[in-house]
């Protein structure tokens, strides 16, 4: 089963894996970290996302399953290309217990 996730209203994104731990994310740290080829040159790595052209105030509108391993979130900046795996999310996890 997919973890849960959740947008609340101040933009954080929070996610509740199967073990039950819970991972919280800014969401525009989140949309920054968008790794899809319109955000991150595929050849190189070298970041075509600019965060300061990414409104502080963008909110996750949407999310959506990707297989079994990852989701796709549709952004109110209207970004939705970028595919999130579940590993990835759990790697970014800043909590006392991951970071």
């Amino acid at each position: 089963m997919p973890p849960r996730m959740q947008s609340f209203p101040n933009g954080e994104i929070g996610i509740v894996w199967e073990d039950g731990h819970e991972s919280y994310y800014p969401a525009h740290a989140l949309r920054c970290a968008c790794n899809c080829a319109s955000c991150v040159e595929e050849m190189t790595g070298r970041a075509l996302l600019d965060p300061a052209r990414v409104p502080r105030d963008v909110v996750a509108r949407s999310f959506h399953p990707v297989g079994r391993y990852g989701v796709a979130i549709v952004w109110s900046d209207g970004h939705d290309t970028g595919i999130y795996s579940f590993q990835r999310l759990r790697q970014m996890c800043t909590c006392g217990e991951c970071g």
